[in-house]
């Protein structure tokens, strides 16, 4: 068994942790930032997590996330309960005249979910008590320490260096430090190429806020978790001990929308949509909350057929990550760990260059096709949301959006699409999957094709405008 460094105590990086440690490997875990300091409110209020920009911004975590973590770790789920995390049916929310009523099967769309500085906190509190997996919190890594090298032009990483001078020896680093990883300076300061490198701005800014029910009630759903309309996008998401989150996404280029920043204005533009306005009738926990600049970025450690270095694998957003509208972050991630733990099962780290090759492989045939997924779904959007601006419709070749449109407008009408809905947006199932079931197609296209583009009650772009400004006047 080996002994593993893991850059990274954030959920992916415990998780990775967690199910190496149980294969029996003895894993090391290093966070530069300082650990949970108490209960679910405290955590919120006093945990400082500079290393993670989102640490306060929206978050839920996905049915495939809650059924992949029952599978490999209950434990973690169990504590995100114990520290008041929702457990809840994101399609038995929704109002039975949308659903059809409860059917067998439904209970795939169960899900546990919790403010993001809760369930890492819950992730923590687990890993510390895992047999094999330290944590070394307020530890900043410097440096890779490498070996002989076993690929001509790939540096062979043999441990890391930390912010005391300490070397600290490993069989594998594991990079899980997420969306700013410094490891591609890393190995280039170390002799090595720069891993491949896909990397730009999403394109998308968030105006969030969190509320609190003064009884631990929480809103009742009236639509998805994410609805789309004219210039922007709407996330309802429940949270944990009672809290629950509301976000707008727009366009970082629409300026005309930057008036949501102010409390009044985002107060009085929520009220315009029918299927989300009570969202905001509750205790405010938060002013508003902007994120921006987030980056689309991807990397790949074999180039042009050869390792850029041996010794070091990255896991999760470390190694990929888009805009996070969607969720899928967490459960890409937890894929990708599993995907590495079973590897090392077969591969062990003293086959070098075996392991980075085929985790390469093992990565772009299981989660790669998931970032390509979601950064396609973002590339039309943002150009759907530009001609919003622009006064116009948005036209594309591509077929694949057409069907998406249609099926998120033929789901608001049909329970059966809904449900075809409901498993990709939760990840339980590819487009494809779910398109193939009898009739499927034929029912989303006689319902979706024709449907306005926004099916959803909402106020058009003037509207929405005229109210921000007056509100912020």
């Amino acid at each position: 068994m080996a002994e593993i460094v893991v850059l990274g105590a954030g959920l992916n990086g415990l998780v990775t942790a967690m199910l190496l440690a149980r294969d029996g490997h003895s894993v090391q875990v290093l966070e530069r930032d300082e650990a949970a300091p108490g209960d679910a409110d405290t955590v919120w209020d006093q945990w400082e997590r500079p290393g993670v920009n989102q640490f306060r911004q929206l978050h839920f975590m996905l049915p495939r996330w809650r059924a992949l973590m029952q599978r490999e770790l209950p434990a973690v789920l169990e504590q995100v309960i114990a520290f008041g995390g929702a457990r809840l049916n994101v399609f038995g929310e929704l109002p039975p005249d949308l659903t059809g009523g409860r059917r067998d099967g439904d209970e795939r769309f169960d899900t546990v979910t919790a403010r993001r500085p809760v369930l890492e906190a819950a992730a923590a509190e687990v890993a510390q008590r895992t047999h094999g997996v330290s944590i070394r919190r307020g530890v900043t890594v410097r440096g890779l320490v490498t070996g002989r090298r076993l690929v001509a032009a790939a540096p062979h990483v043999t441990g890391v260096v930390i912010d005391s001078g300490a070397v600290l020896r490993a069989d594998l680093v594991v990079d899980a430090t997420g969306r700013r990883s410094p490891i591609g300076a890393m190995v280039e300061s170390a002799g090595g190429r720069r891993p491949h490198e896909e990397r730009e701005d999403s394109g998308f800014v968030y105006y969030a806020r969190h509320f609190r029910s003064p009884d631990g009630s929480r809103p009742a759903a009236l639509g998805t978790l994410l609805q789309h309309f004219d210039s922007l996008s709407v996330l309802t998401l429940p949270g944990d001990n009672g809290t629950w989150g509301v976000g707008f996404t727009t366009s970082a280029r629409d300026k005309h929308l930057r008036g949501l920043r102010d409390t009044a204005s985002w107060q009085a533009a929520l009220k315009l949509y029918p299927t989300a306005a009570h969202w905001g009738e509750a205790e405010p926990i938060t002013d508003v909350q902007v994120i921006a600049g987030i980056e689309d970025r991807y990397h790949r450690f074999v180039v042009d057929g050869e390792p850029v270095v041996t010794g070091l694998v990255a896991v999760g957003d470390a190694w990929a990550c888009t805009n996070p509208s969607l969720g899928r972050g967490a459960s890409i991630g937890l894929l990708h760990a599993c995907a590495l733990r079973d590897l090392l099962r077969d591969v062990s780290p003293d086959q070098p260059e075996k392991l980075v090759r085929r985790f390469d492989e093992i990565t772009e045939s299981t989660v790669a096709s998931l970032y390509r997924m979601t950064l396609a779904f973002d590339r039309h959007r943002l150009n759907e949301l530009a001609a919003d601006v622009a006064g116009e419709t948005y036209q594309t070749s591509d077929p694949s959006w057409a069907m998406t449109k249609a099926l998120y407008a033929a789901a608001q009408q049909d329970p059966d699409v809904l449900r075809a809905y409901a498993s990709v947006m939760s990840m339980l199932s590819t487009p494809q999957e779910a398109l193939a079931a009898p009739g499927m197609v034929g029912k989303v296209l006689t319902l979706g094709a024709n449907a306005p583009q926004y099916p959803s009650p909402g106020p058009g772009r003037a509207e929405l405008l005229s109210t921000i400004t007056t509100a912020s006047s």
